[in-house]
């Protein structure tokens, strides 16, 4: 035998180094390792930094525009003096939008609550229009500023990035917002461009995980929570300012690098596909497989010989309690159903007991656990001293063991309990140099005919309660219902 299991190791040992020296030398792995490993922790970091500087140049300045006009005393004089002469402001907003070169600016006033553009006043906002939602939702946020994507006022149909800046006047008290607007086409023309320049997709999803812009028109707007590949990895990608992350899409590798800018408060996302240079090494991969495919074969041929082998002793394991040595809680339903059957079909009745080692953790807190180790050792002795080889003894949790009593009917069932109740109580287990003195309280009941495992254990369970409250160190009977 010993022979056997030493020629058995040699020859997994033999097999497995041999397997691997091969996939070794073909290189497969190791390349394939490295092209991801390049991508993911080179190409796509150095990608999104160079992205994200052209966005602080092509994207940031609006952020500046706004907060420029937000602290320009013409602004806060002219708004303070009581927006005397619209034509002055509208004239204001004119030029920035020439100078530069934005889509739309506006300046909304606190006070009286018109909405200045360069085309005039375009309108008075109210708390019952839904389009003015996005001026009153800014003012009580309390945000210095914000960017978010809404329809234009002045031109309905067209969707516009807006930067919206709060304007205070000299005592810090709130009068209006202003800011300036950007073409989402044109920002979208951007993320085109930096697609065809890096050759990687890039797209922008807010702190909540939405699509907001993509040079994938269909993905715009959707979640990446619910995007395929992407999915998985979302709770991750919005917990960390930035990230390396790899999914499978389409049945292909892709590798994502994700970085939060502040500014915008969106995430910027940059992804690639795991080029064809893989196909330069796919040669490689065909012996490799083949090979690992016949070492595989193989230590699973052998595998299955020593698992069938050591089979019976891992069942044992798996069913049997490693302290005391009884059948535990997991093989409860397959010997409940054994007797269950047996008794219906010789029709002979069958008791349950519940039995609980009393006030067990004041055993544990004064003595310690390997005391109370050795204290349910003990007792598992004693009741299996006085059962019947047909009796079954499952450890069901803790202190807490349930007896499973074939062939007995409840008086039987009591009269053995009061025994191994008798027995606990009289034993006395040495520990180093204490004598420990334990008892037990078990609850007793009867099966009724075609009766579930659940009302049964409920049943036995209620009885063991009700020994236990009416002073422990007793047996409790419950009868079944008639």
């Amino acid at each position: 035998m010993k022979q056997n299991k030493i020629r058995f190791i040699a020859l997994i040992a033999i097999l497995l180094t041999f397997g691997f020296s091969v996939t070794s030398l073909t290189s497969y792995y190791a390349a394939h390792e490295s092209l991801s490993k390049q991508i993911s922790e080179t190409a796509l970091p150095l990608t999104s930094n160079n992205i994200y500087s052209e966005i602080q140049r092509d994207l940031l300045q609006p952020i500046f525009i706004s907060s420029l006009m937000a602290q320009d005393t013409f602004m806060r004089d002219w708004t303070l003096s009581g927006e005397k002469d619209s034509s002055q402001m509208i004239r204001y907003l004119k030029e920035i939008q020439s100078r530069y070169n934005t889509v739309t600016t506006f300046f909304v006033s606190e006070e009286t609550k018109k909405y200045y553009h360069p085309d005039g006043v375009l309108k008075t906002l109210s708390h019952i229009d839904p389009l003015d939602d996005w001026y009153y939702n800014f003012r009580d946020s309390g945000k210095e500023y914000e960017i978010n994507l809404d329809f234009d006022t002045a031109h309905p149909s067209d969707l516009t990035v807006f930067i919206n800046y709060r304007v205070h006047d000299y005592a810090g008290r709130f009068i209006g917002a202003t800011g300036v607007g950007l073409s989402v086409e044109k920002i979208q023309q951007r993320i085109v461009t930096y697609q065809k320049r890096y050759g990687r997709r890039v797209s922008f999803i807010d702190r909540d995980g939405t699509i907001m812009l993509s040079n994938t028109d269909s993905y715009r707007g959707s979640s990446i929570r619910k995007t395929p590949g992407i999915d998985k990895l979302a709770t991750q990608i919005l917990a960390s300012p930035s990230g390396t992350f790899s999914f499978h899409r389409d049945g292909k590798t892709v590798h994502l690098n994700s970085r939060l800018v502040e500014e915008f408060q969106w995430y910027l996302l940059v992804e690639q596909e795991e080029e064809s240079v893989e196909g330069k090494i796919s040669d490689n991969l065909t012996s490799n497989l083949l090979i690992s495919i016949i070492i595989s074969i193989v230590v699973i041929i052998l595998a299955n010989i020593t698992i069938n082998r050591y089979q019976s002793k891992l069942e044992n394991m798996a069913t049997t309690d490693k302290l005391t040595g009884v059948a535990n809680r997991h093989v409860f339903d397959a010997i409940f159903d054994q007797i269950t059957k047996t008794a219906k079909r010789q029709g002979r009745p069958v008791s349950f007991a519940m039995l609980d080692v009393d006030h067990f953790k004041k055993i544990n807190d004064q003595y310690g656990h390997n005391a109370g180790d050795l204290v349910l050792k003990t007792i598992t002795s004693v009741i299996n001293e006085r059962l019947r080889d047909s009796d079954t003894i499952c450890r069901w949790g803790g202190e807490e063991f349930l007896i499973l009593l074939p062939e007995c009917d409840i008086t039987r069932a009591t009269r053995i309990c009061e025994e191994i109740r008798r027995a606990i109580e009289k034993r006395v287990i040495i520990y180093a140099e204490h004598e420990i003195s334990v008892t037990a309280s078990i609850g007793i009941t009867e099966m009724q005919q075609g009766e579930a495992a659940l009302p049964l254990i409920k049943r036995v369970d209620d009885a063991l309660y009700e020994a236990k409250k009416t002073g422990r160190n007793k047996v409790s009977i419950s009868y079944p219902s008639p």
